[in-house]
């Protein structure tokens, strides 16, 4: 949970001020904030808990979340087909394909208790709104990966089940930073956050390599974050750092949210103190 924060929270000022480099500030204070991705995620974290492993009832409550959580946070960045998904009042899936499908999932890789539970809460809670096969495979990639790095494989095992189970990674880094741009794409984003991931040294490091290659940083680095946290832990001074963007006035329901699921699913890092 807190890798898809802090890595939204990072990337945020970079989407729409592209950068090709790893030396930056991370995290602003007076630039930085969680978006659209945190809100979604946060979402999905509570429809999982609330669910409590009864995802036959996950369908209902994730709606019911996410129209409700998105609706309290109208203001933080969403994309005008999906904002128009949680203000309508008939939520069908829209055929979407969009990244956002992605950067709200990783919670099922931490929650799931093997891979088949977690391919089927992710195409749950995916498909409630973006209902595109691409929407669906990215979905179910990032959560794998998650599941994978949770549960101790290493980086060479999780690299070999995405590249043989769903993307190419045939591309570097280096070449990204020179021809990237800005895409909104399952498609587009997922590939360049696992690679973000996988040639990282540390959970910081994957978060800079995410947003040095330019595009939609936020949810680019939101994915890869996900997964470095439950691979490497997150440093404490993150997780401290990253709470002080939320404010009890107006995010007291994200707040709870974040508290109970920690509590549920803690990260690496223990005594967590809002």
């Amino acid at each position: 949970m807190y890798g898809t924060i802090i890595g939204d929270i990072a990337g945020s000022y970079y989407e729409m001020h592209n950068i090709k480099t790893k030396k930056f500030k991370f995290m602003e204070k007076n630039k930085s904030s969680f978006t659209d991705d945190t809100v979604m995620t946060l979402a999905v974290c509570k429809s999982l808990l609330e669910c409590n492993g009864d995802y036959d009832k996950l369908h209902d409550i994730v709606i019911n979340n996410m129209v409700t959580i998105g609706r309290n946070h109208s203001q933080c960045g969403f994309g005008d087909k999906f904002f128009g998904w949680i203000i309508k009042d008939d939520h069908k899936p829209y055929n979407s394909f969009g990244n956002g499908a992605a950067m709200r999932v990783g919670c099922c890789g931490i929650v799931g208790k093997n891979i088949d539970e977690v391919k089927k809460i992710s195409k749950i809670v995916t498909e409630v709104s973006h209902n595109h096969e691409e929407a669906i495979k990215a979905a179910e990639a990032v959560s794998i990966a998650v599941f994978l790095a949770k549960n101790g494989s290493s980086k060479e095992e999780i690299k070999k089940y995405i590249i043989d189970n769903y993307y190419d990674l045939n591309f570097t880094l280096e070449e990204k930073r020179a021809s990237y741009g800005s895409s909104l794409s399952c498609q587009d984003s997922v590939p360049q956050a696992f690679l973000s991931f996988f040639d990282s040294k540390n959970y910081e490091d994957a978060i800079r390599n995410a947003i040095s290659i330019g595009g939609d940083s936020d949810t680019v680095a939101a994915i890869a974050g996900v997964i470095a946290g439950e691979y490497y832990g997150i440093p404490l001074k993150f997780i401290k750092k990253a709470q002080k963007f939320f404010d009890f006035r107006y995010d007291e329901d994200l707040i709870a949210v974040m508290k109970n699921f920690e509590k549920k699913y803690p990260t690496k890092i223990k005594h967590i103190i809002f």
